[in-house]
């Protein structure tokens, strides 16, 4: 367990003298942003009972002061990370209590279409000063300011890799924090909307997104917490979140469907961890999304170019959610290719043209490309007990074979900051040469990882031919079954050393 406290931007500015050190220490660093006329800290309200004042991100001596107030929290109650919030920065004024005065920053030539009409609606005054600059310059950089305090605060707290999750994001943040969408309705409408918002995020490179799942505001359904626990398991950043004045909608609250739709879901995401996570370190190393649109992948295909309502982990897996209310089934674009049924190992042939898919209550279509090698794991209670486990690969061939199938995995201890500069990590690409050898390679380097890294299973899809032995590293083994039906291979009590150059042949 982890825990993650709620941090909003805002410091109460109505305590009493000398009572509150985040207020004080803010006042003698002079780090607070300034009203224009007086120089002194601009006051608004959150949720402070008084009044609020703000940090100044682009000062000089925020991330000193950042610093000792993350550390003396720390201090009292030791955290993982942060949830950081209403850093717009989000103000209950528009501007101060009796608005801003006439200026020419909150009443420019050009004035956007914003809610109320004022640039100032439920923030500062766009005149407020800024060490960088007024408001007006920098307000949209406000949240990317305070997630890096953080960031560089945590690591200096904690020398792990800090998790932080923002509301408000900037070019770039993606580097320093996770995002959610905000407050989105208990709504069909929102769960469908859901999709192109993360969609978009990917593609902005802030990989780790998600939306609150079953919705925010308004009370929830049993069928639509079910539909959106299934499509939320695979969101990047998965959190059941909703307001307090809103009936419970934990899976547990709803019922046994949900328990165990969300259950089934979620236990297919875990088991797919090392794969999510490789995503991560590709996100993270070269800019690739973790999640994909169809037109990312397919250019070439005009029917992928609007398709919003289906989506990829990277270039293997389909995911095909159900977003309306009362359906038991689904309809599909499948592009060009051989696309496997996660659940059952068929693969369906297609031409680049739509299917209708059965999806059960229970159940969310999931399909893997043709030409993937994918890594995975058997989930444990917690994800550090579940990388303890054996790895397993999962590997679906392309017919005709014009592609070797292929894939790679990123392997750490998962939260040092330093893994990659100490090489302790590994790294490493496996492909399936004529249809029928497993290998690995290492891109320039050496593995050096210092935990067991061990290859346990592999399932082999779409097989050309019957399967009568299995050879690893030369050596025969017969812990291995083939359905001649489903044209599927499993290797099972495999031992192999992933730090190690292996080959496995069927």
């Amino acid at each position: 367990m982890h825990y993650i406290p709620l941090i909003d931007a805002g410091i109460s500015a109505s305590e009493g003298n000398n009572t509150y050190p985040p207020y004080d220490e803010g006042v003698h660093q002079d780090i607070f942003i300034k009203d224009f006329y007086t120089n002194a800290p601009f006051i608004g309200k959150v949720w402070n009972r008084v009044s609020t004042v703000w940090p100044d991100f682009t000062h000089p001596n925020i991330s000193q002061y950042w610093y000792i107030m993350m550390n003396n929290m720390h201090g009292q109650f030791e955290y993982d990370g942060v949830w950081i919030d209403m850093n717009e920065p989000s103000n209950f004024y528009n501007g101060h209590i009796n608005g801003c005065i006439q200026n020419t920053f909150d009443n420019p030539p050009y004035q956007p279409n914003v809610v109320g009409n004022l640039l100032a609606t439920k923030t500062l005054c766009m005149n407020a000063k800024h060490f960088g600059g007024l408001h007006y310059n920098v307000h949209n950089t406000y949240c990317m300011g305070e997630a890096v305090a953080n960031y560089r605060a945590i690591i200096k707290i904690r020398r792990r890799r800090p998790f932080i999750v923002s509301r408000a994001t900037w070019i770039g943040q993606g580097h320093y924090s996770a995002h959610w969408t905000g407050d989105v309705y208990s709504s069909w409408h929102d769960l469908r909307m859901s999709i192109p918002e993360i969609l978009q995020f990917s593609l902005f490179q802030i990989p780790m997104v998600g939306a609150d799942i079953c919705g925010f505001d308004g009370n929830t359904t049993v069928e639509l917490c079910n539909r959106w626990m299934q499509v939320g398991a695979f969101y990047p950043f998965s959190r059941n979140h909703n307001s307090d004045d809103t009936i419970e909608q934990d899976p547990v609250a709803l019922g046994d469907l949900v328990i165990e739709s969300s259950k089934k879901a979620l236990m297919i995401k875990y088991r797919l961890l090392p794969y999510l996570y490789t995503l991560f370190f590709m996100a993270h190393s070269s800019g690739s999304p973790v999640l994909n649109p169809l037109f990312f992948l397919y250019w070439e295909d005009k029917n992928t170019l609007d398709i919003d309502r289906q989506f990829l982990w990277g270039k293997g897996l389909m995911i095909v959610p159900v977003l309306e209310q009362g359906k038991t089934e689904v309809k599909a674009y499948l592009p060009k290719g051989i696309w496997y049924n996660y659940y059952n190992n068929t693969g369906i042939i297609s031409t680049g043209q739509w299917f209708v898919l059965e999806a059960p209550l229970d159940t969310i279509p999931l399909f893997i490309r043709d030409g993937i090698i994918i890594p995975a794991q058997a989930p444990s209670q917690t994800t550090a007990q579940s990388r303890k486990n054996k790895f397993e690969l999962i590997i679906t061939i392309s017919h005709p074979s014009n592609e070797n199938p292929s894939g790679s995995l990123f392997w750490d201890d998962g939260d040092s900051i330093d893994s990659i500069n100490t090489h302790n990590y590994l790294y490493e690409n496996f492909e399936v040469i004529d249809g029928n050898k497993l290998i690995n390679t290492w891109p320039n380097y050496n593995p050096n990882i210092q935990e067991a890294v061990i290859l346990g299973q592999i399932e082999v899809l779409g097989l050309a031919r019957s399967v009568k032995n299995v050879t690893v590293d030369g050596q025969e083994i017969d812990t291995f079954t083939y359905n001649e039906s489903t044209k599927y291979l499993l290797i099972t009590n495999l031992h192999i050393d992933l730090s190690r150059k292996f080959q496995v042949m069927w």
